[in-house]
């Protein structure tokens, strides 16, 4: 059975979107949503209408890393999938889980396209159906077995920012066994409406070096709220 783990801070729209059109609540083999919801959270997100198996957990701390850790800490599933508030799953989502993890891999990613259809964002997308540079990060939704998951010491909580690709080296580090799914999710492009395309390209690319060459995560927090224009971090 899985268990999705969303996290969340002000971000009632997009889970209002995502329960509207998502395909897979009635799977039988997912088991529960877990919305994991930062103590600063200020919309309404108790009016959301959705499916009887979503759950809201309103977390003590506030981050990625520690509200995920804390809803996998209830989660019931033998499976979590860690999905972000704005990322919408493709048809045959919970299915290419099962089949991924039943054909020797311990976890996995999803490659995606936005929600925009312009030519340069096109380019990203083709770079998350290949095992490179920038595998790993959260838009991917990584799905992995429960123990899997706790061998390895969940979310780092100190990591305040790129907590995935943290986790994502120990993987690598550990030599678990992952795949990366071709079936796109559907990736908002928001914050290339708010910035640039080069402005977050280069931002990326320089912040995933830094990552690489061990720069302190609270350094990366202060310097990605400088280059990027954004209301919605965690």
């Amino acid at each position: 059975m899985i268990s999705i783990i969303i996290p969340a801070h002000n971000e009632f729209n997009n889970l209002q979107r995502l329960f509207n059109v998502a395909c897979f609540l009635e799977h039988e083999r997912l088991l529960e949503i877990i919305i994991a919801i930062s103590p600063g959270n200020s919309d309404a997100i108790e009016n959301l209408e959705c499916n009887k198996k979503v759950q809201l957990l309103y977390c003590k701390n506030k981050g990625r890393a520690a509200q995920m850790n804390e809803a996998s800490q209830i989660a019931k599933g033998k499976i979590f999938a860690f999905l972000h508030a704005d990322v919408v799953p493709p048809s045959g989502f919970i299915d290419d889980i099962l089949t991924s993890l039943e054909n020797e891999n311990d976890a996995g990613f999803f490659s995606y396209k936005f929600d925009k259809d312009k030519w340069y964002l096109r380019v990203n997308a083709l770079f998350t159906a290949k095992d490179g540079l920038f595998t790993g990060g959260g838009d991917q939704c990584l799905f992995i077995k429960k123990e899997v998951f706790n061998q390895l010491g969940k979310f780092d909580e100190h990591q305040v920012l790129m907590e995935d690709f943290e986790f994502f080296r120990r993987m690598k580090k550990e030599n678990v066994p992952y795949t990366i799914v071709k079936n796109d999710l559907i990736v908002s492009a928001r914050k290339y409406e708010s910035n640039s395309y080069l402005r977050v390209n280069l931002s990326n690319l320089l912040l995933v070096v830094l990552f690489k060459f061990g720069y302190p995560s609270y350094k990366l927090k202060t310097l990605h709220n400088k280059l990027i224009r954004t209301p919605y971090n965690v």
